[in-house]
């Protein structure tokens, strides 16, 4: 039998652990209840590494949350002693305004929030980075310059060592879908588990389903046909041997919204990674076949090529499947349970979310103490059975 908590969060990945940390830091006796492990190989939050950047277009808060983020994750780094920050900077490849409205709405983001950037033209582009061949379309680019690389896995570990060396109590434990004839008074009193006793909160207390690609699961007739779990993949490609060109500082993380894809340099001599930023296929993360195919592998690699010419013939040393777990829009879901007083879910990171969890954490856990508005673009109303893209 476990111990009565005042919030029980389910999900230990970057939304689920820092919302644990952040209500333990609130005072509240909670619980960080995981099923797999913390960032473990299934879930949005695991694999090595995750662009932290501020560039959203005009969508402002995103950029907001990004520079409060950076500071939460440099200050638990700085805490913990685990530098799993790169700053290598993140590199726009722009195209004239009319036809990519987006960076330049990034751009006047970042000069009325304050956001440490520079512009480059065309030219300076060329001589900053003569690695990157830059087609007709590049027109500019724009330098996120404290921006940078966070080591995801690493990272999820070290705020759940954290919450738990602040008093949350992490349980090892599968979860099954909460029943609504489970509600006494429009509250959920327990997490059920499988095979296991269930974990009680009290009178007052909360859970929130942090679960990501699983909240379909956990929730089918609520979010069945508004979470999309989409299957992406991610390869690593070896450098030209003794060429340092594609290593920070030579190179920057980069976002190539022309090509919907992204990048990193050769960090910790694992490889350049390379990824297509569409949405891929309907995934099941319990089932879904996670080798990559040879057309995902191709069109990176023709990709890479295009965009990095002495890569060419390049190695593949590593390749990931992973999920998105979309919304229709792209925007979080963050928000209570229409048919629980005291249930809130946390979900649809939607391939951006990762960054933010410090953010949600904190934002989540103001709404549950009733000291913060609810912003509309996080709420279950926004989000339908639909998928029209917004969030890049």
């Amino acid at each position: 039998m476990y111990e009565q908590f005042e919030a029980i969060v389910v999900g230990a990945g970057s939304f689920g652990a820092w919302t644990a940390l952040e209500l333990r830091r609130r005072g509240r006796r909670v619980a960080l209840v995981e099923a797999y492990g913390p960032a473990h190989s299934r879930a949005s939050s695991g694999g090595e590494s995750r662009i932290i950047r501020m560039g959203y277009g005009p969508n402002e808060i995103y950029t907001y949350w990004s520079m409060r983020a950076l500071d939460l994750w440099q200050e638990l780094f700085a805490r913990t002693g685990r530098p799993l920050f790169h700053g290598t900077g993140v590199l726009w490849l722009g195209r004239s305004p009319d036809v990519d409205p987006y960076n330049s709405a990034s751009l006047a983001a970042f000069e009325l929030l304050g956001v440490p950037h520079q512009t480059l033209s065309r030219q300076e582009l060329a001589r900053a980075y003569p690695q990157v061949f830059l087609d007709d379309d590049v027109s500019w680019g724009l330098m996120e310059t404290r921006s940078g690389v966070l080591l995801a896995r690493r990272a999820v570990a070290a705020v759940v060592e954290r919450a738990i060396r602040e008093g949350v109590q992490y349980l090892q434990a599968v979860v099954v879908p909460p029943s609504l004839d489970a509600s006494v008074n429009g509250r959920l009193q327990a997490v059920e588990t499988a095979g296991g006793p269930p974990i009680r909160v009290g009178g007052d207390g909360v859970i929130i389903f942090a679960c990501g690609p699983w909240l379909g699961k956990l929730f089918p007739d609520l979010l069945g046909e508004r979470i999309f779990i989409s299957r992406q993949e991610i390869f690593f490609f070896a450098p030209p041997p003794g060429d340092s060109r594609f290593a920070p500082p030579a190179l920057p993380a980069w976002i190539d919204l022309a090509h919907e894809a992204y990048g990193m340099p050769d960090l910790e001599s694992r490889g350049v990674k390379a990824a297509l930023d569409r949405h891929g296929p309907s995934f099941d993360p319990d089932s879904g076949d996670r080798l990559p195919s040879r057309q995902g592998l191709d069109d990176t690699r023709r990709y890479l090529e295009c965009r990095f010419p002495a890569m060419r013939d390049a190695p593949v040393v590593e390749a990931r499947v992973c999920q998105y777990e979309n919304t229709s829009g792209g925007d979080f879901l963050l928000d209570r349970h229409p048919a629980f007083e005291n249930v809130w879910l946390a979900g649809g990171g939607s391939g951006h979310g990762f960054k933010h969890g410090p953010a949600v954490g904190e934002y989540l856990t103001t709404r549950i103490l009733g000291a913060a508005p609810a912003e509309m673009r996080f709420s279950l109303k926004t989000k339908l059975a639909v998928q029209r893209r917004a969030i890049f």
